[in-house]
């Protein structure tokens, strides 16, 4: 393509989407109509083929994608951290990539892509994007580009109509060698250095070099189907010109694709005039949950006689006799059980109730709060007026839900229920345990399971996924409030993780073992003694000790004080351990360390939770980890973290610096019944011995805020189910 069609296609495709709102004026609609999820490129973002668009997905939107094409697959997951906000991670894998000497290199990259205009009738959604700017940057690139949306008509009279998707975008760096129009920011761009460490943002290269133009057409005639054409602004000069991987012949890439279910996404595309290529989309959400989530109703609130009507009921005397507390108390327990809610002890006057109880089925303690309010409204006598719901974990009382059993009993079947019920409840800090408080039937107490056990390991250059399966066998016994005594024994059945590459690290090896720790078919996973409480107003405290995890046993202390309606919280944790011998026994191996941290935890609202770091690591290397997690009402979370300490880059290796990302998904939105369990995974690009901390069972924080103020206040809608 010559300059002169080249600067005619930028100028008409940018004019094009510069048009759009006479267009859209022209078609006189009376709205703008919502968009459906974006489709995605080969890099697992909204995209073309191998471009982007401006498009952003909903809000919160997770998504997995696989592409490959002339022997290069690319495996991307990514979020939709906010509204205008999205980042995503990516592994690649190239065959026949000979430089140097990788027959097949893999490699790990990151995306972060930022709305600056949303689509609205008469705009198009414009995005700038920084792809694979952290590490080698093998795939680095950076675009300002916009898309605008046109309804077409349907297929057939009466079908839905269609949607016709205009893209026009610059593009720098990978998106940048092919039809440059010039160099705006600089002339000089540093270029990939197989064998580097990476890790470090590539500020240097950021929208500097050649920019050029890059653009295309989406068509979906029905909500099934699309059709895409691109004009490609990437050269893949490395892979075509300095290496074989494949042949170029054309800048123009065509595809087409179709919605195999709600939530997966198929293509089939002709590339670059020489190779086929092929792609599969999974896009999910935590507001729409593959199985809807079914409870047993909860039970109408009863209601109380008029005292009028029956003066001698509506009495307090009965609450003199420790006898009809008792009785009452053995009227609760069976009925809070059949909620899910276990009594830890509960507390009764002639007008008030205090009761403890623990949640053992629902992540939600709006839930629990609600359906054991309604359990009282039924069991406990007319003269009982005052609730005070006290959750409890642990042995630890978290907080205080105190509520009037005459709004309760006036505001179910209000328009305005939820609103007005939180209204008037109070939400504070837990009060010491009454000594006249009756215990419930909880301790001591035994739990046990058996069930499988995946244990993945990522990112080996000679095989990229290893994985253990096999039975693991999880016991406690909780001889009083508080106190826990646990262990995890596991048996592996198949898996190779035993084969992977030995550690190179010049740091001692707290976490790059993990072939070795993997030798033994049966492991003890861990065995250990805890011991929670509360030792004043705000604090909360915990000690632990035994055989911690897999490679680290000893004692572990954490104080922890967090307000229940304060955003901030701080905590202190300090430990003694010694390395547990490769066997996973009771033996250790010659190398100890103190390690502990200093950490400040910063509710930022919309489920946003900010954790900052400071202290020494296992290693024996100082410096802090930053970590944002989001966490929606129905329990998905999702979150990164970075941690920076006084190991040089060269030193640590690899990376440069301990990174990753991490989510987590609640069962019940896959099997649609209550449960609290949660099935995630932390994600690496590559485990080093610098930045790691202990695993420690039972933290603190993550036990107590989920009954906090703003943690219930956010959820607070589900009070009534």
């Amino acid at each position: 393509m010559n300059d002169r069609i080249r600067r005619g296609f930028a100028t008409g495709a940018l004019a094009l989407l510069l048009a759009a709102p006479a267009l859209a004026q022209e078609r006189d609609e009376p709205s703008f109509r919502p968009l459906p999820p974006p489709t995605l490129n080969f890099y697992g973002s909204p995209g073309l083929i191998d471009m982007p668009t401006g498009e952003m997905m909903p809000d919160g939107q997770f998504t997995f994608a696989t592409s490959w094409f002339a022997g290069q697959t690319r495996m991307t997951a990514s979020f939709q951290a906010l509204p205008w906000l999205s980042g995503s991670f990516r592994y690649n894998g190239i065959r026949n990539w000979n430089l140097g000497g990788f027959q097949t290199y893999y490699d790990r990259g990151f995306d972060l892509r930022f709305r600056l205009k949303q689509e609205s009738r008469f705009w198009p959604a414009i995005t700038v994007g920084l792809q694979d700017f952290i590490g080698t940057g093998i795939y680095a690139g950076e675009y300002v580009v916009a898309t605008k949306t046109f309804a077409t008509p349907g297929l057939s009279p009466g079908s839905l109509p269609g949607r016709l998707k205009l893209t026009a975008g610059l593009g720098w760096g990978r998106l940048g060698s092919q039809g440059s129009i010039g160099t705006p920011f600089g002339a000089t761009r540093p270029t990939f250095v197989p064998g580097s460490t990476g890790g470090k943002l590539a500020t240097d290269q950021w929208f500097r070099g050649p920019v050029a133009p890059f653009g295309g057409i989406e068509w979906q005639p029905n909500d099934r189907w699309g059709l895409k054409v691109e004009y490609s602004s990437d050269a893949y000069v490395t892979e075509t010109q300095t290496t074989s991987v494949f042949q170029k012949k054309s800048n123009f890439n065509f595809g087409a694709e179709y919605q195999a279910t709600p939530r997966t996404r198929i293509g089939a595309y002709y590339l670059y005039g020489s190779e086929l290529g092929v792609t599969a989309q999974i896009q999910l959400n935590p507001a729409h949950p593959v199985s809807r989530l079914s409870t047993p109703a909860p039970q109408p609130v009863t209601l109380r006689q008029p005292q009028r009507a029956n003066p001698e009921a509506w009495s307090p005397a009965w609450a003199g006799n420790v006898e009809s507390r008792r009785t009452v108390r053995d009227r609760i327990a069976p009925a809070l059980a059949a909620e899910g809610l276990k009594l830890e002890y509960l507390t009764l006057t002639g007008d008030t109730a205090e009761l403890r109880y623990r949640n053992e089925r629902y992540n939600s303690g709006a839930i629990a709060a609600g359906r054991a309010a309604r359990v009282l409204a039924a069991q406990l006598p007319p003269s009982v007026e005052t609730f005070r719901l006290i959750p409890v974990s642990g042995g630890m009382a978290l907080s205080a839900i105190v509520l009037r059993r005459s709004d309760l009993e006036a505001l179910e079947f209000d328009p305005m229920s939820t609103a007005a019920l939180r209204a008037v409840t109070g939400i504070g800090e837990a009060p010491p345990l009454p000594p006249e408080a009756l215990p419930g039937d909880l301790y001591p107490r035994f739990n046990w399971s058996v069930g499988p056990f995946f244990e993945p390991a990522y990112f080996d250059p000679d095989q990229p996924v290893r994985m253990d399966v096999g039975i693991e066998a999880i016991a406690s016994w909780q001889p009083a409030p508080g106190w826990t005594l646990a262990g995890t024994l596991r048996h592996r059945l198949a898996g190779n993780v035993a084969g992977g590459r030995a550690s190179n690290s010049v740091l001692p090896h707290v976490r790059t073992d993990q072939v070795l720790y993997a030798q033994s078919d049966t492991a003890l996973l861990n065995l250990y003694g805890s011991y929670q409480w509360r030792p004043g107003t705000n604090l909360y405290a915990r000690v632990t000790a035994g055989l911690l995890e897999q490679m680290f046993g000893g004692v572990s202390a954490e104080l922890l004080w967090k307000p229940v309606d304060s955003r901030l919280a701080l905590g202190i944790e300090g430990n003694y351990v010694r390395q547990r011998d490769y066997d996973t026994g009771f033996g250790f191996l010659d190398y100890s360390v103190a390690t502990g941290h200093a950490t400040a935890y910063l509710e930022m609202g919309r489920g946003y939770v900010a954790q900052a770091s400071v202290g020494r690591y296992l290693a024996g290397d100082t410096g802090g980890t930053l970590s944002v997690d989001r966490t929606f009402a129905n329990g998905w979370s999702v979150g990164g973290w970075f941690t920076l300490t006084n190991v040089s880059a060269a030193d640590f290796g690899e990376g440069s610096f301990d990174k990753g990302v991490r989510f987590s998904i609640p069962v019940n939105w896959f099997l649609g019944k209550p449960t609290q369990q949660s099935v995630g995974l932390s994600i690496r690009p590559i485990q080093r011995d610098g930045g790691q901390r202990l695993h420690v069972p039972g933290r603190l924080y993550g036990q107590i805020r989920e009954n906090h103020a703003r943690a219930l206040d956010a959820d607070w809608g589900r009070v009534w189910e």
